[in-house]
């Protein structure tokens, strides 16, 4: 099977790839390669870069109201539509209350699987070119993957959910990547 993670998803995909990694046992299934979209290695980091991003559009729209702060932030990081798409919104209105927003994973920083694993399938890590989850967090997997088969692609002109924002490019570059794997 091949693995997908958006966002936290994709932090729970390499944990999943870690655990298999690391398990001693024969688990009966294998999976053939990931993609981890706009997955940050390090909470801590994503919640500060998101903390600046919101100052500078503070700065730029000095009598803005938090909640017109809040749609631009959405407009330029997190998904650069005029509308948020009713799936997005769906989403987000369900998330329940536990996992909503960074508080239950705040302390959460990637580590690499230990020394004795067995190696992890291949992955393409991706991000928006205005995505909150930066470049660095994105590159910081390399760190953590105990696997030399990692590639990187930045889709520009799209935030933090580039699937919604550049369906066709964003369907092609994962179909292409996983038929690399079948």
């Amino acid at each position: 099977f091949h693995l997908y993670g958006q966002s936290y998803g994709g932090i729970l995909a390499f944990e999943f790839m870690k655990y298999v990694a690391e398990s001693k046992e024969d688990l009966g299934f294998k999976c053939l390669s990931a993609i981890l979209s706009s997955a940050p290695s390090n909470v801590k980091e994503i919640e500060e870069e998101f903390d600046r991003l919101l100052g500078l559009l503070a700065e730029a729209n000095k009598d803005a109201k938090p909640e017109e702060l809040g749609d631009l932030f959405r407009i330029n990081h997190q998904c650069r539509m005029p509308e948020m798409p009713p799936i997005l919104k769906d989403a987000y209105d369900n998330a329940g209350n536990v996992w909503r927003g960074t508080d239950a994973i705040q302390d959460y920083v990637a580590e690499a699987p230990s020394e004795d694993a067995s190696r992890m399938p291949s992955a393409l890590i991706m991000r928006g070119e205005h995505d909150f989850v930066t470049q660095e967090s994105v590159e910081r997997w390399k760190s953590v993957f105990n696997t030399k088969f990692l590639r990187y692609k930045t889709l520009e002109g799209c935030s933090h959910h580039g699937m919604l924002e550049a369906g066709a490019q964003y369907g092609d570059i994962v179909d292409s990547y996983f038929g690399e794997y079948d």
